[in-house]
């Protein structure tokens, strides 16, 4: 008997009456599960639109791509109009700027702000035999930003300019716009200072209590 024609009921339909699901005809011809056929059932929910950020001055200045002359940022061909040069002239160099062994020659600009010098720029000539790749570079590098700090303090120090260390980690802007904040935080620093201070002078004031006996054992009474 040919069954190609033939309907899957089921007693109950999608709205919950009699109906059918699934035509087999169909089936055999799609070759598709009969699962990624069917509707999803219940309401489709709805998307919430994206917030709305017009009312800030400024915002969405850059969309135009016409307002954007990096747009795009690259080109084919690329952009060369007015290129005069095929290298650029290099940067003079005023101090010494240590090079990348990865680096056949000297970039053409380079920064100057920090020269190697003292300790810290022995350790910064040190860690450039190496090549990026390895470890020891980076962290021969990391080590000297730690030196390279306390000898400026040593040479604020020695100007008669010592650090405002209150000032320069942001203490009076916490204090301004965050008071509450910051005396907790004070009140739990200081909390922990005097715990520290308590437990480091417990020994101390245990030896201070056992002489305090015997020196008045000791003491010589006095002849009437």
């Amino acid at each position: 008997m040919d069954t190609s024609n033939q309907t899957t009921t089921h007693p109950l339909g999608r709205n919950g009456a009699k109906g059918s699901l699934l035509d087999v005809g169909d089936v055999k011809q799609s070759g598709n599960s009969p699962i990624g056929n069917l509707a999803p059932v219940g309401p489709t929910p709805m998307r919430t639109p994206p917030p709305s950020h017009e009312h800030i001055q400024g915002w969405g200045a850059d969309l135009d791509h016409a307002n954007r002359p990096a747009y795009p940022k690259e080109r084919t061909p690329p952009r060369l109009e007015g290129v005069h040069w095929d290298q650029p002239s290099p940067q003079p160099r005023t101090v010494e700027v240590l090079k990348s062994v990865e680096h056949p020659v000297m970039t053409p600009v380079f920064g100057t702000t920090v020269p190697p010098k003292g300790l810290s720029g022995q350790m910064r000539r040190f860690a450039f035999r190496f090549s990026e790749g390895d470890m020891r570079h980076w962290l021969i590098l990391l080590a000297a930003d730690r030196v390279n700090m306390v000898e400026g303090l040593i040479d604020d120090f020695s100007r008669g300019t010592p650090p405002n260390v209150f000032k320069e980690v942001g203490g009076p802007a916490a204090i301004k716009h965050n008071p509450v904040g910051t005396a907790r935080k004070a009140l739990v620093f200081g909390a922990l200072l005097g715990a520290g201070y308590l437990m480091l002078t417990r020994d101390s004031r245990r030896e201070r209590q056992r002489e305090r006996p015997a020196a008045r054992l000791e003491r010589p009474r006095r002849r009437r």
